[in-house]
This record gives structure tokens, C-alpha cells and sequence, in this order.
């Protein structure tokens, strides 16, 4: 987190000034991104986000990461083989009979958490009798360097939502969201290959898009 700033009090005094021309300073300062209050606690410096990547470029979130410069990293904490249900099986083209491998990872930049992913993958995507232990990496990167699936499309909905009700390690964000990036892969023959609800953590990770007239 960043430095903590003076009372209003404090700044009144500081700079000579009224409260009401601190508060709205502060105001101006938050609607900027520059600052953010945590309610009994005070006003902070804002930092910049860990990693800004471009939400119209479909990449691993490892390659992101590693883009921007920093380390990427993970932990697995759960890898689950499991039926599928009815609205995940309709996602990823299948039935509810169907078995899927979910996994629940905390996603890391220079051993900082910045993201929070749940994703299913077909059982068909691995050879039978391989252990779901062979997954300990980028998920993209397994199908596309071990079992030569290529993710070339997705379909995504976005969503704000409480990190604190994805997170399991590491503190909420400064503002207490996440972005849920909840979207379907499909490969070079236009079949699903994975579902995913990635949240991503507000002031950590950030997204931005270019859009043209």
C-alpha cells in the first residue's frame, strides 16, 4: 500500500487552508486515481497497478505478466476432477455427465497476488490416466506447448465483484473489488477447450482497450 496522508486537519493547517477546500482536493485527487480512503482508517497514495495488459489481446495472464517485465508465478490450490454442471457443461459443449479437471489457482507478478482463476478443462484435453498433478503451470501454455491446443478465441463477460469473496491468502484489494473476467477458449477448430472465472485484483491488475470510431 502506499503512504498514508495527513488528517484533513493536518493538511488544513499545512497549507493554510479551510477543511472544505482540503475535502474537495482529496475528491478531485480520488476521481484521478491518485489517492483512495479507507474508511476509519485514512487517505493513501494510490500505486500504480502491478500489470496493465490490453483486454482485446487473448494471451496467458503469465505472458501479460511477463511482458510488462515482471516475474510471473503461481500456486495451485486445489486440482479437482469432477461432473460437470448444467450451465458449466453448456459453456463448454458438453453434457453434465461430462468430467472436467477444475483448478483454483492465485496467480502472482514479482511474488505479488494479483489474480484469483477457477477454470475447467474437459477431461478429453488430457491423455487418459495422466495425473491432474501435471498441471502446476500456465494453463495456456500446457495446452499449447504440451498437448498442442491453441486458444485462438474467447468469449467474455466482465464483472465487478467483492474480492473478498474470492480471495484465500492475501488481503483485499484497497477498494475491495476484483474484475471477474469470466470467459470460454476455444481452439483452431472452434471447440471449447476451457471455461475460466479469473478475478483479477482492483489496483493490481488492470485492464485497458483500444477502441476506434
Amino acid at each position: 500500500m502506499g503512504h498514508r496522508l495527513p488528517t484533513e486537519s493536518e493538511l488544513g493547517e499545512s497549507f493554510e487552508v479551510s477543511r472544505p477546500t482540503v475535502r474537495a482536493a482529496l475528491s478531485e485527487l480520488k476521481t484521478a486515481g491518485l489517492v483512495y480512503t479507507r474508511h476509519g482508517v485514512g487517505t493513501f497514495v494510490a500505486e500504480p497497478p502491478v500489470v496493465t495488459a490490453g483486454l482485446e489481446r487473448l494471451e496467458s495472464i503469465t505472458e501479460s505478466i511477463r511482458r510488462t517485465g515482471r516475474e510471473p508465478g503461481m500456486r495451485y490450490r486445489s486440482r479437482t476432477i469432477r461432473p460437470l454442471l448444467p450451465e458449466e457443461a453448456a459453456k463448454l459443449e458438453l453434457t453434465a455427465n461430462d468430467l472436467a479437471l477444475e483448478t483454483r489457482r492465485v496467480i502472482l507478478a514479482d511474488d505479488e497476488v494479483v489474480a484469483y482463476s477457477y477454470d475447467l478443462l474437459p477431461i478429453g484435453v488430457f491423455p487418459e490416466g495422466e495425473s491432474p498433478d501435471v498441471l502446476n503451470g500456465s494453463v495456456f501454455e500446457y495446452l499449447r506447448d504440451v498437448r498442442g491446443i491453441i486458444p485462438v478465441r474467447a468469449v467474455a463477460e466482465i464483472h465487478p465483484v467483492v474480492s473478498e469473496h474470492v480471495i484465500w491468502d492475501a488481503p483485499p484489494s484497497r477498494s475491495g473489488l476484483a474484475l471477474l473476467l469470466d470467459q470460454v477458449h476455444y481452439d483452431q477448430t472452434d471447440h471449447a477447450i476451457a471455461y475460466s472465472r479469473t478475478y483479477f485484483i482492483d489496483g493490481r491488475y488492470t485492464f485497458s482497450i483500444i477502441r476506434h470510431a
